[in-house]
This record gives C-alpha cells, structure tokens and sequence, in this order.
C-alpha cells in the first residue's frame, strides 16, 4: 500500500516469506542494520523494520515484514500480506525441501493479496550460497523462476552478498508497479464521474 507524502515520499509495505530457517532475519538485519548473527530464534509471527531510500528522485520508506516460516503460524502470518507492494520469497539453497515448497507459498501469498496479479512485484531469493554443501543449483532455481515469470537472484545473508541489490530492485519493481495502478485508477474515476455527469445531463 502506498500512501503519497509531502516532498514526495512513497511508503512501501514488503513481505519477507519462506520456509523456516531460510535465513530472512538475517537477510533483513544484513540490509537495515548491517549486522549478521549466527544464532537465531525463529521468528514468531511477524516483525517490522523499516528502512528509508531515495530512488528516482523519490524518496521511499520501506516498511518490511519478516514472517516467520512455521506452520504453526502459517494462518496468522498470512494476514500480514494484505496491502503489500512486494515480496521476496526466500529459499535456502542447502535444503531442497524449502526449493520444494516455493510454489506453496507463491501461491499462498498471491492468493491473499487483493486483487491478485500476474505482475506483481516478487523476487525468488536463493540464499546461503557462502555454505558448501549446495542441494540446489542455480541452473534448477532459474528454470523454476522463469517458469513462474517471476526473478532470481542469489545472495548471502551471512557474507552481504547481493542483499541490498535484492531490495532495491523490488523497491524499483514495487515502485513502477504502484505508478502504473495509480495511472489505471485515475483513468477509472475520469471514467466513473464522465458517466455520471452524462447521465446526469440526460435526465435533466
């Protein structure tokens, strides 16, 4: 959801999702904070940080949400996603389970969006790529991703590779998105009070 401010500011919401311990508090506290922990509980729920950027003389406040990936928490998690401008889908590309379940959680997470759209601005994160023993390659997860339509890349939380690069191509992404709904809801009202206006004259 994007709220216009003065000195033209956008606020964006994020969605961080995926499978438990795929690493997206680290990924979070590695783009807000600059900090890495070795050590993480899971996250319960959801948690916010928000980040400020400037982007095409725009000046855009993230306001990101980590999910936690337990299914457990799967249905209160999910009512995080309304009003989100974009999301990033992380998997561990040491565990093939969480490669798996990417299309559960796309799907889940499209589905709760109104309305949902083929568009929308989604990136697959494939992350701890500083690990040795690698379950998926990088040739399975782009075959995966250019199949959905959706982007790739792959990063390191725990090594900042990439990570701020992830973010700001999804702000750019949510960014355009959210300027070409403003332009298609602006046609609509130009439409809907035309209408009116002209049903109006005829009853006079």
């Amino acid at each position: 959801m994007f709220f216009m401010n003065s000195g033209n500011k956008v606020d964006l919401k994020i969605n961080i999702i995926g499978p438990m311990g795929t690493g997206k508090t680290s990924l979070l506290n590695q783009y807000v904070h600059k900090w890495f922990l070795n050590d993480y509980q899971n996250t319960l729920g959801a948690h916010l940080l928000s980040k400020t950027i400037q982007l095409d003389n725009t000046n855009l406040n993230l306001q990101i949400w980590d999910t936690g990936g337990q299914e457990r928490f799967r249905t209160l998690v999910s009512t995080f996603y309304k009003g989100s401008d974009g999301c990033l889908l992380v998997f561990d590309v040491t565990d093939e389970e969480s490669f798996a379940c990417l299309e559960f959680w796309r799907k889940d997470f499209l589905d709760k969006i109104p309305p949902p759209a083929a568009d929308f601005p989604l990136i697959v994160l494939g992350n701890k790529i500083d690990l040795n023993d690698r379950q998926v390659s990088k040739e399975s997860a782009m075959t995966w991703c250019k199949g959905k339509k959706v982007s790739y890349l792959e990063v390191s939380a725990k090594n900042n590779v990439n990570v701020e690069l992830a973010f700001e191509i999804l702000a750019k992404k949510a960014l355009i998105h959210y300027q070409e709904n403003k332009e298609s809801c602006l046609g609509e009202s130009i439409k809907l009070y035309a209408t009116e206006d002209s049903h109006s004259n005829t009853c006079c």
